[in-house]
């Protein structure tokens, strides 16, 4: 059969599924050396397209998706992969919000932040 534009291997989705193939395997198994592929440029992206996809709300930062669009989304996941690569990266606390329970009642649900790093002229788009 010939190959088609939907056949394209989208390479975050196969080391997704090696992964877990090797995690299926042996339940045992630990995955010391993974830290390199966070930053890998198809995987940042790939997040980006995920957070985008999913409406990602503001944390406590104030940084938007709208505001990251604007700076310029390549630079923005160029300096967050270079932060990770030299092991600057720090993770911001994740704003708190209560969501109702179909039940009654509310549980707490975490809002992480786009991310730490937006030149600060982009923070708040208003």
């Amino acid at each position: 059969m010939p190959a088609r534009a939907n056949d394209a291997c989208d390479k975050t989705r196969a080391l997704q599924r090696t992964l877990y193939r090797a995690a299926k395997r042996k339940g045992t198994r630990r995955f010391h050396a993974l830290y390199d592929k966070v930053y890998r440029k198809d995987i940042l992206e790939r997040a980006w397209t995920e957070v985008k996809k999913n409406h990602g709300a503001p944390g406590p930062d104030g940084l938007t998706i709208e505001a990251v669009e604007v700076c310029g989304v390549d630079t923005w996941l160029s300096e967050i992969a270079q932060e990770l690569r030299e092991n600057r990266y720090q993770a911001q606390p994740v704003r708190r919000v209560m969501i109702p329970k179909r039940q009654g009642g509310e549980r707490p649900l975490g809002v992480p932040t786009v991310a730490s790093y937006c030149p600060s002229d982009c923070r708040h788009s208003d």
